[in-house]
């Protein structure tokens, strides 16, 4: 078979797009995280993010700054960010 149809790189995937994240020691890189998987969620990314962020969908150190986030996605009236803010706090 040709190598022309076979995806080499396909275990190892990188994000498509860059999150953005402070340095891990960085005190806003939780928050970020956060984010970075409800955005990565949105465009059905959030496998790709967990590899950015090193945390996993529901992560429970998480749950504060998704709670900050589900506020705002209410008082924004952003449906689809606070339907998966819901998920994940699940």
């Amino acid at each position: 078979m040709s190598r022309a149809f076979l995806r080499d790189d396909a275990e190892g995937e990188m994000p498509r797009r860059n999150y953005a994240l402070p340095e891990r020691d960085d005190p806003e890189f939780e928050p970020a995280a956060a984010r970075a998987l409800l955005d990565a969620a949105r465009v059905n990314e959030t496998q790709l993010a967990e590899r950015a962020t090193g945390f996993y969908w529901g992560e429970p150190r998480l749950r504060p700054h998704v709670e900050k986030i589900l506020i705002e996605a209410e008082r924004t009236k952003d449906d689809r960010l606070e339907q998966l803010a819901r998920r994940f706090l699940r």
